[in-house]
C-alpha cells in the first residue's frame, strides 16, 4: 500500500515505515504530523485518485528531525565584458519525517 501526498509544493510517493525529507514544517522533534492533501492511494489491487484530493484520506508521520539543512548550493551570476560578478550561497531547510500510517 502506498499513497501520493502533497506538501510544500512538492509531491511524494510514500509507504509505511518510509523516511522522507519535506519542506520545513515548523514542528518539534517527536511530534506527530498529519498530511491531509492525499492525491492518490494504492491498495492491494485498486488505485483511488482524488480530484484533487481523496476525501477522508490522511497520512500520519512522526517527526525525526525538526530542522535540518540540505547541501549548499552556489548561485553565481556573471556578465562577460562587464565588471559584474555576484556569488551567493543557499542551504534549504527541511524536516525529516517517518511515515507511520496511511488511512484511506
Amino acid at each position: 500500500m502506498y499513497a501520493i501526498i502533497e506538501t510544500g509544493g512538492k509531491q511524494y510517493k510514500v509507504e509505511e515505515g518510509m523516511i522522507i525529507k519535506v519542506e520545513k514544517l515548523g514542528v518539534s522533534n517527536g511530534d506527530e504530523v498529519s498530511f491531509e492533501n492525499v492525491l492518490a492511494v494504492k491498495k492491494a489491487d485498486s488505485l483511488v485518485t482524488g480530484s484533487p484530493c481523496v476525501k477522508g484520506a490522511t497520512v500520519k508521520a512522526e517527526v525525526l528531525e525538526a530542522e535540518g539543512k540540505g547541501k549548499k548550493i552556489i548561485v553565481f551570476k556573471y556578465k562577460p565584458k562587464k565588471t559584474y560578478k555576484k556569488k551567493q550561497g543557499h542551504r534549504q531547510r527541511f524536516t525529516k519525517v517517518k511515515i507511520t500510517s496511511i488511512n484511506a
